[in-house]
């Protein structure tokens, strides 16, 4: 199981260079596309202002990371003992 999702659209390409970005790095996340699954476009909204933003990153313990570099997301893993 990862350590995150990645609530993405088939056209973001912010998204796809994160998706990129973190593959070379060898990290490991879950894809959800939010236009294929209308439940996870509310929780984006939720996270993010009413407003349906990607790449949001919804980590193990709850939090979000909107749009983040990958050393914000390598970070964060850090600081949920997901990564060493």
């Amino acid at each position: 199981m990862s350590s995150f999702a990645m609530y993405s659209t088939a056209w973001c390409g912010y998204c796809h260079r994160l998706k990129s970005a973190l593959n070379r790095e060898g990290i490991d996340f879950d894809v959800v596309d939010i236009e294929a699954d209308p439940a996870s476009a509310d929780l984006v909204m939720s996270v993010n202002g009413g407003n349906a933003v990607v790449p949001t990153l919804i980590f193990s313990d709850g939090s979000a990371l909107t749009n983040p570099s990958v050393a914000e997301v390598k970070e964060k893993l850090a600081d949920l003992g997901a990564v060493s």
